[in-house]
């Protein structure tokens, strides 16, 4: 099981992937063009009617386009994920599912006139079921399903594909065997899978509001920081084994984080919310943000604290290259809130000083950016370019996010975290980057970066597979933002933490079960990724 959502929490990093992108479109184009901005600083070059002002309403357009169709990606990433072969035809395979899939639910509502016009709702069994009607690519009056509409057909998919993707047909029927079977059983799947879910999903829809409508209570009542806290203790400690997004995503692109009508239209999951708040200049949705306004503060301001703290207590005959490799860590968790490769260097040497000083410190931090109602979104992590365009930048033109209390809130975070850790690493002889004989470590990265730029690439594959029990022990490599995730058949035959950590540059390796390896190391993960599957051949 573990194995499993670890697969699974990979697969979703390709369209999550996107998002940044998508966000910087939106965030600019929907700041630039809010009108209390315009009006406000007196700008006229962005006035109404002026070029820059079209364009910056086309980048709002092409931003939100992302946003509108992640089901369809969702679909995409799921089958091009869990496809053990012919991955494009998998993904073929899992847009045309997701389109019949859609259209045959749009249709079945039609003939057995389940769609009451009048209020716009869906009747099954005499119970009317609000908000569940939304048009999906030119679909008119389809299930709004969300992101679970695309995992189900991209799931789907990609168990047919792999039970069928080298089926061999009868010589008359040979041009249609192979992978051209998987698009064609795909569809007629769907058929019957969107059928059948007309008279299933407004109760399961109808559940996923209702947690949402119990968050929102509980936020109504004055008690939505206990919900926050939650969140933000689980979401970090689901970081070491990578099953964070998971967790989140429904929270974030479902019913499960609450729903929204904003300029005619119902977004479903906090970001939705968020973005479609952005998107329409109706900032009176921002409160959707309690599921993300807390990454801010510890990755901009405590986690690069931490990093400092390390340093100080560094060798000194070693502060220059800890000095460097810190930094960059440090640096990456404030620009773009990636904080896993400076997690990654203090987890693996102290699990206590991750679990009972960073983890309920993050979770803090979500409590107390609601409770002071800060209203700040993000694409995908809390670092300063999402905090400058979706905090900064709506706060600056009119909006009341309270965005100044995240540098505020960081001032005090700072220093905690660099007391909390100084004190830790000091008072229980924990051996840092760089401290008491663990300068091999920092001194092998070095070296590793060295070789990697002196074109090395080749033999550092080679030892890669090695360590992973060689070409015949693995059944497929792949990467997240950070992370190298491994399916392997035995798990035994891999090189243990410390010989990924000082002879293969790893920040640490993490085992899923028996099958699934986890090697992190940073922004690298997908260079590395292509390099061990084309010594593969795959």
């Amino acid at each position: 099981m573990k194995a499993f959502f670890s697969k699974l929490s990979q697969a979703v990093m390709l369209p999550i992937a996107l998002l940044p992108a998508a966000g910087i479109m939106l965030g600019l184009g929907g700041s630039f063009t809010n009108q209390s901005m315009i009006d406000a600083y007196q700008i006229g070059i962005l006035q109404d009617g002026t070029l820059l002002n079209s364009f910056l309403q086309v980048m709002t357009a092409a931003g939100g386009i992302v946003f509108a169709n992640l089901p369809l990606m969702f679909a995409l990433a799921i089958a091009i994920g869990f496809a053990r072969a012919e991955k494009g035809a998998a993904a073929l395979a899992a847009t045309i599912a997701y389109l019949v899939m859609n259209v045959a639910i749009a249709k079945t509502l039609t003939v057995a006139s389940m769609v009451d016009t009048t209020n716009n709702t869906v009747v099954l069994m005499g119970t009317h079921y609000a908000g569940v009607l939304q048009d999906v690519l030119g679909i008119h009056n389809t299930l709004s399903m969300g992101v679970f509409g695309g995992l189900i057909a991209g799931g789907i998919t990609v168990i047919l594909h792999n039970k069928y993707h080298d089926i061999k047909l009868p010589e008359f029927l040979g041009f249609f065997g192979g992978a051209r079977f998987v698009p064609i059983v795909s569809a007629f799947a769907a058929l019957f899978y969107g059928i059948a879910l007309v008279f299933v999903w407004p109760y399961i829809g109808a559940a996923f509001g209702s947690i949402g409508a119990m968050l929102g209570e509980m936020t109504a009542s004055g008690h939505g920081y206990i919900a926050s806290f939650i969140f933000g203790i689980i979401e970090r400690a689901l970081i070491p084994v990578g099953l964070h997004h998971v967790f989140y995503l429904p929270l974030w692109q479902t019913e499960i984080g609450g729903t929204a009508e904003i300029a005619g239209h119902v977004y479903k999951g906090t970001q939705n919310i968020f973005f479609g708040s952005l998107a329409n200049g109706d900032y009176s949705q921002f409160s959707s943000t309690n599921f993300m306004s807390g990454k801010f503060t510890f990755m901009m301001f405590g986690l690069p604290a931490a990093a400092y703290a390390m340093y100080t207590v560094a060798d000194k005959e070693n502060k220059k290259e800890v000095g460097g490799l810190l930094f960059s860590v440090a640096l990456t968790a404030f620009l773009t809130g990636i904080t896993e490769p400076i997690e990654f260097t203090f987890l693996f040497l102290s699990a206590p000083l991750y679990y009972f000083i960073h983890v309920p410190l993050a979770g803090l931090s979500f409590m107390l950016m609601d409770l002071l109602n800060v209203k700040v979104g993000m694409t995908f992590s809390g670092g300063f370019i999402d905090f400058s365009l979706f905090g900064m930048l709506p706060g600056l033109t009119g909006t009341e996010n309270h965005w100044y209390y995240i540098p505020l809130l960081g001032l005090i975070y700072g220093p905690v975290y660099f007391l909390l850790f100084r004190w830790f690493i000091l008072k229980y002889d924990i051996k840092t980057p760089g401290r008491k004989g663990s300068a091999v470590a920092v001194v092998r990265k070095q070296d590793y970066h060295a070789s990697k730029a002196a074109g090395a690439n080749d033999s550092q594959a080679d030892e890669m597979i090695n360590a992973l029990g060689g070409k015949d022990n693995i059944v497929d490599v792949d990467a997240c933002i950070t992370r190298l995730r491994i399916t392997v058949k035995n798990g035994d035959l891999v090189k243990d933490n410390k010989y990924w950590t000082e002879h293969l540059g790893a920040k640490g390796l993490v085992k899923i079960g028996n099958t699934g390896i986890q090697a992190i190391y940073g922004a690298q993960a997908a260079g590395f990724k292509a390099q061990i599957n084309a010594k593969l051949g795959k």
